[in-house]
């Protein structure tokens, strides 16, 4: 039923749904008596829809728990128009971290062990903000100083040479190698002339 006949008895007079004019007013006792059995109705539906809705939503949740030396990421607050570790609005990063749990705080509250940075945010974080970081080595990127000269340009080395191909061309046809230079990783090699690189 619509909430205004659930609150007045009746339905709403309206070219939708428009009640008869010789219906029976009820008043008094009877009047008291529907309404109880209306909002028993009510409470009944309510009471089905909650539990079909936590049925779909209990299929989604998993229990989360960390223990002392697990390495979490932080979930950044969405504040709009809020400048958040160098970058604004869709770029600004949705998780930081990885930090270190040093704590549990009750049944869902954690202490994260936090930078010298965010020495002004409080250490203790709901467990929905936080995300479990899964080590992998190839996150790791291991930090090479490349040397700069005075007029600000660095020199190239050329490791080795992954693969050769012949590109023809209407009059002539030219030999071109892949290298690979320093500082650089396989899928960042580039095609070159194989003259330029004698």
């Amino acid at each position: 039923m619509a909430p205004f006949e659930a609150l007045y008895g009746h339905k709403c007079h309206t070219q939708l749904c428009w009640s008869e004019l010789s219906k029976m007013i009820v008043v008094g006792p009877d009047l008291v008596w529907e309404a109880e059995d209306k909002f028993k109705l009510i409470l009944e539906w309510l009471n089905a829809a909650f539990d079909q809705q936590k049925s779909y939503a209990n299929l989604k949740r998993r229990e989360i728990e960390y223990v002392v030396g697990d390495l979490v990421f932080l979930k950044v607050s969405s504040w709009k128009k809020m400048l958040r570790f160098g970058c604004k609005g869709k770029l600004s990063p949705r998780f930081i971290g990885s930090y270190e749990v040093l704590e549990c705080v009750g049944l869902v509250a954690y202490q994260l062990r936090l930078p010298h940075e965010l020495e002004c945010i409080h250490d203790v974080f709901h467990i929905s903000m936080l995300r479990r970081y899964w080590s992998n080595p190839s996150h790791v990127i291991l930090k090479v100083e490349v040397e700069v000269h005075t007029d600000l340009y660095y020199e190239e080395e050329p490791i080795k040479i992954l693969a050769s191909d012949v590109k023809v061309f209407r009059i002539k046809s030219v030999s071109l190698v892949k290298v690979l230079w320093c500082n650089h990783n396989a899928e960042e090699a580039t095609w070159e002339s194989e003259e330029l690189m004698r």
